[in-house]
């Protein structure tokens, strides 16, 4: 009788700490649900309120409407459908060409042994180290003296910048693709070769199905990132038919912001639509694609 009260009430001290352990993980869920939902209702809520005006904003509106988006999509007073479709233009290119450049260089990295193999991918990744900030100076002048010979690809052009976001896009991803190339079985390649096939012919006909799910992600991870990018395109586009969607809303932001804040959250909503349709389709695709590639070296 009395090892079973000591018992007892073992059970009931390890039962009443598992109940506070899962309730203080509730409270932090609940709160980190809290922190990251307030702020999108908040736009949704502005994009909703007739004021415009961030003085009168709350999060429930007084006469909600949809008289912002009307203003923005109908109205013609600046460019928001060039801005949206030159963000899908410059996004969709640099993603489907830096996809193209990284899987050829990390299958040559993967599959071939060549001198200074090693140097070149840790020098990969030691760029990607620094800030793209820090060469901003940089890109601005060797983009502006490019355009003074081939205009095409100077100041104000999406040439100019899809190149300078192609040079930035490759360091990380090779290494990913190649982590990705590693978990492929060398014996397809060979059994290949043994039947007269080519590097070329084993690469598009046999790896580039395996690698599906780590395309897939690159090609989403490439095209959220470039969607998304501000500095470099404010930089480089000077005209307003030239900017893409984050530069047209900021210096629309910056001319009429406290007058015509329900404006712009509106079109940071539209905005965000691709963004959120592709994460929701292919979400399955980019953890799997992220969890397969992630083998060492």
């Amino acid at each position: 009788m009395s090892s079973t009260v000591p018992l007892r009430q073992m059970r009931t001290s390890m039962k009443a700490r598992r109940t506070v352990s899962v309730g203080l993980r509730l409270v932090v869920a609940l709160f980190l649900i809290v922190f990251s939902v307030f702020p999108i209702l908040w736009v949704i809520s502005a994009s909703l309120n007739p004021t415009g005006s961030l003085a009168t904003q709350t999060l429930i509106p007084a006469n909600p409407g949809f008289d912002n988006y009307r203003i923005l999509l109908t109205s013609g007073e600046f460019p928001f459908w060039t801005w949206f479709g030159n963000s899908l233009k410059v996004a969709s290119i640099t993603a489907v060409l830096s996809l193209a450049i990284t899987t050829t260089a990390a299958y040559a990295f993967s599959r071939f042994r060549f001198n200074g193999r090693r140097t070149m991918l840790k020098g990969i990744l030691l760029i990607q180290v620094f800030p793209a900030l820090l060469a901003i100076v940089a890109i601005f002048l060797m983009i502006s003296q490019v355009g003074d010979i081939f205009p095409g690809v100077g100041l104000n052009t999406h040439a100019s910048l899809i190149l300078v976001y192609l040079g930035g896009a490759m360091g990380i991803n090779i290494w990913l693709m190649k982590g990705f190339l590693d978990t492929i079985p060398r014996e397809i390649d060979e059994s290949a070769m043994v039947e007269g096939a080519s590097d070329w012919q084993i690469f598009t006909r046999l790896i580039l199905p395996l690698l599906r799910p780590i395309l897939i992600v690159i090609l989403i991870l490439n095209y959220i990132n470039i969607y998304g990018e501000f500095i470099l395109a404010r930089v480089l586009l000077k005209s307003s038919e030239q900017y893409t969607l984050m530069v047209g809303l900021q210096v629309f932001a910056g001319a009429q912001f406290n007058q015509r804040w329900g404006v712009f959250a509106a079109g940071a909503l539209i905005g965000a639509l691709p963004i959120m349709i592709i994460y929701l389709l292919l979400q399955d695709q980019i953890v799997g694609g992220l969890t397969q590639g992630a083998v060492k070296e």
